[in-house]
């Protein structure tokens, strides 16, 4: 039987295209996969990053999945453990206020870290960076290509750009999947998948195209994905669905 890796796109707070996400997984390996890869970015910008948080958090392990930082939990961790006003305030305008709300932020009182679960905090910033199988790299924003993958900084596989997208990485082992650059300038579509014999770029900018990517790569075949699978949503059609994963005995909402 045929074997198959899922790498799913940046998801920022749009758990609906999440759970679609999910089961046209299911429906497309008939309840089986090798591993689901998620790609980093699950908060901000959308409007139900607890939400995506927590089902992430309930159901990776027994669903094989392995979720991957993305910059913007960075930024998150950074800004809330940090004490940093300049950081927490760039964190906000990045997307954090909309993840805040998702935790029961009413915007009357200043943004405060008490509002997030300790643990989620913990679950974010140990995330891996990267993970890597016989035939591809994963990780999410993409890799220096001057540097060996086991030489791979952290701010390298959490933030580059430029000279990651425009190299034609020749000499790489493996095919490289990442997401975090929905557009760039040859890239002009942002809810396009981008599919190159090198990279594949996952990022379709779901929280503002209503479009989520999913790469579908056989196991034990070189290269990109056999088939690119996407769920979609009118942009403004998110749904308010996180409270069914609140975790047992939790409120389910916080005070302001």
């Amino acid at each position: 039987m045929r074997k198959f890796t899922y790498a799913i796109g940046d998801v920022h707070g749009r758990l609906d295209l999440l759970l679609e996400a999910m089961a046209s997984i299911h429906d497309h390996g008939a309840g089986e996969h090798s591993r689901i890869v998620m790609l980093g970015d699950y908060v901000d910008r959308g409007p139900e990053s607890r939400g995506v948080v927590e089902y992430l958090m309930a159901h990776a392990p027994a669903q094989r999945i392995v979720c991957l930082k993305g910059n913007h939990e960075a930024m998150m961790v950074e800004a809330i453990r940090g004490g940093d006003l300049n950081r927490m305030s760039a964190w906000m305008f990045h997307g954090g206020e909309e993840t805040m709300r998702s935790y029961g932020w009413s915007g009357r009182h200043a943004a405060s870290g008490v509002l997030i679960p300790p643990a989620h905090l913990d679950w974010m910033a140990d995330l891996p960076l990267m993970v890597r199988d016989d035939e591809r790299v994963y990780v999410h924003a993409g890799i220096d290509p001057a540097a060996p993958l086991d030489e791979q900084s952290a701010t390298t596989c959490l933030w580059i750009r430029e000279r990651f997208l425009r190299s034609n990485l020749e000499r790489l082992s493996h095919h490289v999947v990442h997401g975090h650059s929905p557009k760039w300038r040859e890239k002009l579509q942002i809810a396009d998948v981008e599919r190159l014999p090198h990279r594949t770029n996952l990022d379709t900018g779901a929280y503002l195209t209503g479009v989520l990517a999913i790469g579908v790569f056989e196991c034990g075949r070189l290269g990109g994905p056999v088939e690119v699978l996407c769920v979609s949503r009118a942009p403004g059609d998110a749904e308010m669905v996180a409270p069914r994963w609140r975790a047992s005995g939790e409120p389910q909402s916080v005070p302001s």
